[in-house]
This record gives structure tokens, sequence and C-alpha cells, in this order.
């Protein structure tokens, strides 16, 4: 895909479409970023099936370290549901969650909108960025 500096030492973040992302490296990602607290990391199985449910994956690498994740559902042709963007806290404040949203943008294509619902703790994060908010958002949630 790309390759960007992400700020830092001039450590240079590779942005990549995968299809094979490991649970492991997923559940460490969310446990480095925060985010695992509100998924179930602790649950291998689970987030084993998110992962093949999902058809875009885009993750932000340092070197072969993944540092960050973007796990998406789309048509790529109407509709887009960034369900997880996690960035390692080691790598946060640096545009790296902004690429991820960038590069799953141009991914699931321009016809295609990108919905995300934010995590409480990350309003904050959407709205620096500019990213437009949706009052008209409606969620049955999850039974367990």
């Amino acid at each position: 895909m790309t390759a960007v500096l992400a700020g830092g030492a001039g450590a240079s973040i590779r942005y990549e479409k995968t299809s094979g992302l490991d649970p492991d490296t997923f559940i460490r990602v969310l446990e480095s970023s925060g985010l695992a607290e509100r998924r179930p990391a602790d649950d291998r199985d689970r987030i084993a099936r998110m992962l093949t449910g999902s058809n875009l994956i885009i993750v932000a690498r340092d070197g072969g370290t993944v540092v960050g994740v973007a796990r998406s559902v789309t048509d790529f042709a109407y509709c887009c549901y960034l369900s997880d963007l996690a960035v390692d806290r080691a790598y946060q404040g640096r545009g790296i969650g902004r690429q991820l949203i960038e590069e799953t943008r141009r991914a699931a294509g321009p016809e295609a909108m990108c919905l995300l619902l934010s995590a409480p703790n990350a309003v904050s994060f959407y709205e620096t960025i500019e990213m437009p908010g949706q009052p008209r958002a409606f969620m049955f949630p999850r039974e367990r």
C-alpha cells in the first residue's frame, strides 16, 4: 500500500492490506492500545472468528511489528463498517490512526461510506481529525 513517516525520530510506518492477521497479534495490539477492555480479547476463538469474518484489514507496521490495526467489513461499493481501530499506546499521537482510516477509505473505494462507532474515551480523537459525526446512528447492543 503506502509507506509514510509517522513522526518521532523519523520512524517509517508501513501500511498494508492483509487477509491473514494472526489472532495473537491482533490481541496484542488490542491490549497495547487499550481497546482490549471493550473487546473479547480473552476469547481467542471469538477473536479468530472476528478476523475471519472481516474482509478488509489494514495493518500499520514498524519494521516487522504490527503497531496498529483497522478491521472492517465492507461491500466495496456502498458501505464500510470500520469495527476496530487500535494503535499501540507507544505509537499514538503520530498520525497512525488517521492514516489507518485513510487507507481503509481508499481500499473500500470512493463509493463506500465509512462508519465507525467510537469508544467513549476516543470521541475526542475523531473530533480532532475532523471525522464527521452522525447523530442518526442507532444500535442494538450485543447480548453477550
